[in-house]
């Protein structure tokens, strides 16, 4: 995407805040069409389930429109709204750790099997792979930087974390990709 059509897209998300904000039902949904996707992909990439992620989104949104009053800065609105997501998964994946103890106390846990979509290319096969292999802290935070092309501080307010967290997130993502792709780690 240029960078000419992504400061496009940045000023009507911001005209889109500012009209919800004041209380128009159409700038929400507009808001919902044009951000929904990619606060989908984020939940997704965070809590590794698609499906959790749908349920987890909808209950952020029901949050981010409640909070668009208390936004100051409508520019802030992607960042926000993810850090919302983070925190959401983050209560979605505490939920089921306690739901998993309380199930291995009770007997053996089944799960399912997961089957990613087949791809063309041999190359985005073996990034995507290798994504799946980085920590979900690291693979939100290499998602965020790069596919959602946020700067450091953005990633940070979406993640909930410092600056530094974010460096050092994406400092070890890359050692690790590299790593991996170069078929220097097994799995």
């Amino acid at each position: 995407m240029t960078e000419n059509r992504q400061q496009k897209i940045r000023t009507l998300e911001a005209l889109l805040v500012l009209d919800a904000k004041a209380g128009d039902r159409q700038a929400i949904e507009w808001l919902v069409t044009l951000r929904g996707d990619r606060l989908l992909a984020h939940a997704a990439r965070l809590s590794g389930d698609r499906e959790a992620a749908q349920d987890v989104v909808q209950e952020a949104w029901i949050q981010i429109i409640r909070g668009l009053p208390s936004l100051a800065n409508e520019a802030a609105f992607l960042p926000w709204a993810l850090c919302i997501v983070s925190r959401r998964v983050a209560a979605f994946i505490k939920a089921r750790q306690k739901d998993r103890k309380i199930s291995i106390s009770l007997g053996p846990e089944t799960q399912e099997a997961v089957h990613p979509s087949p791809e063309k290319a041999l190359d985005v096969e073996k990034v995507r792979a290798a994504l799946h292999h980085l920590p979900s802290a690291q693979h939100a935070t290499i998602a965020l930087f790069y596919l959602e092309d946020l700067g450091v501080a953005d990633v940070a307010k979406a993640m909930d974390v410092p600056a530094g967290t974010v460096k050092t997130r994406l400092m070890k993502a890359r050692s690790t990709l590299r790593k991996l792709l170069e078929g220097e780690q097994d799995g």
